[in-house]
């Protein structure tokens, strides 16, 4: 009975992936399953942008961390992921800082989910933040020079423009090509099971990515 219990969930899981693998695009609604937002579509050449809208204290957006980098590697060429930290808090300007640096590699931007949400580290000050980053190898003078540099301060501005203009105003969010948005809520709406929302994300994001191929083409 204990095994059975246990293998419940994945077979309700197993199910509503089955289900979703095989949805349409048309099965998906704009305003319900997505939405479609009013932006230019991003240069990224033939390739379809996909932008991940987070906060590294949100726990929802660090249960869905480890989903999303596989999901990505899936797509292969397909994709240019991007990240896009919403707010303009120590964490969103770490986040930048990082950026700047080329330093989210060799995960570090893993390391500083599970300091927040698995050894209960707050690094919700600038000096927690940089403690954390020199102690796990990121050079202290390197990060203080981005830190204090103009270039961050426009991308942390830049970031929270993007996010008005994409209509975001919770995390995790997704922006798929610049023309549309969801989340494991809008997607998953109706949805009790967190592992149900995620599937119903990854399979409107496979629809919205396809779509926003062929658009892309179709302007060619």
């Amino acid at each position: 009975m204990r095994f059975m219990s246990f293998l419940r969930p994945l077979l309700v899981t197993a199910a509503f992936m089955a289900a979703a693998a095989g949805a349409h695009a048309a099965d998906f609604k704009n305003g319900l399953d997505f939405n479609t937002v009013d932006a230019p579509r991003p240069d990224t050449g033939k390739k379809v942008e996909v932008l991940e809208v987070f906060m590294y204290h949100c726990p929802h957006c660090n249960a869905l961390e480890p989903l999303m980098a596989d999901w990505v590697r899936k797509q292969g060429d397909k994709v240019v992921f991007r990240r896009l930290h919403m707010g303009d808090d120590a964490q969103a300007k770490a986040f930048y800082t990082l950026e700047a640096m080329n330093a989210l590699g060799n995960g570090m931007h893993e390391k500083i989910f599970r300091a927040i949400h698995v050894d209960r580290n707050r690094l919700n000050t600038d000096a927690a933040l940089l403690d954390f980053v020199v102690k796990n190898g990121v050079d202290k003078a390197k990060y203080l020079e981005f830190f204090n540099s103009f270039g961050v301060q426009t991308r942390l501005k830049r970031g929270q423009q993007l996010a008005n203009q994409y209509k975001l105003d919770s995390a995790p969010s997704l922006v798929i090509d610049g023309h549309y948005t969801t989340s494991p809520a809008t997607a998953g709406h109706g949805l009790t099971s967190a592992a149900e929302a995620h599937v119903a994300l990854f399979a409107v994001m496979d629809s919205l990515v396809a779509r926003s191929a062929q658009e892309r083409a179709a302007k060619k």
